[in-house]
């Protein structure tokens, strides 16, 4: 068999397993908030500027509105964000933070550091590790964005 079908040769099975690794261990820790993963990043995002229009979520979050929108329901039947459409457009919907969606921000407060142990990473290296992760995003997005409907295969 070539070497190039390796499973461990793979880059996409290396991230895939490190992808769940990681996510594995926000669960219990996010557990303990009453949040899944993706709705951690929901909050993240509104945590750091709050009154968000949905579209501005979505891209930051590089989700469609068709994930993103149940996400939004499920945090506002949990009280921690309320949904708007603006008077001026009512085409845009306003996601905001609740005061108990605020109040999640400081019972998270230890996650992140939780989690940077769990990496075993340390600061230079985990900037290094998003910078790289930040390129390969970047990549992969502008080639299968290239490639829509085409072979992928090189020739």
């Amino acid at each position: 068999m070539p070497d190039e079908f390796l499973l461990e040769k793979q880059a996409c099975f290396a991230l895939y397993a490190a992808s769940r690794a990681v996510t594995d261990t926000y669960r219990p820790l996010l557990g303990e908030l009453g949040l899944t993963y993706p709705q951690y990043l929901v909050l993240l995002v509104l945590w750091e500027s709050d009154d968000r229009p949905v579209k501005e979520i979505g891209e930051a979050l590089h989700l469609d509105y068709g994930t993103l929108s149940p996400l939004l329901k499920r945090l506002e039947a949990n009280g921690l964000v309320t949904r708007a459409r603006l008077p001026a457009d009512e085409r845009t919907v306003v996601v905001s933070l609740t005061e108990q969606g605020r109040a999640v921000r400081t019972r998270a407060a230890g996650v992140p550091s939780a989690i940077g142990c769990a990496l075993g990473l340390d600061d230079t290296e985990r900037r290094q590790l998003i910078a790289t992760l930040r390129r390969l995003t970047a990549s992969a997005a502008a080639y299968a964005s290239d490639h829509r409907g085409g072979s992928y295969a090189q020739p």
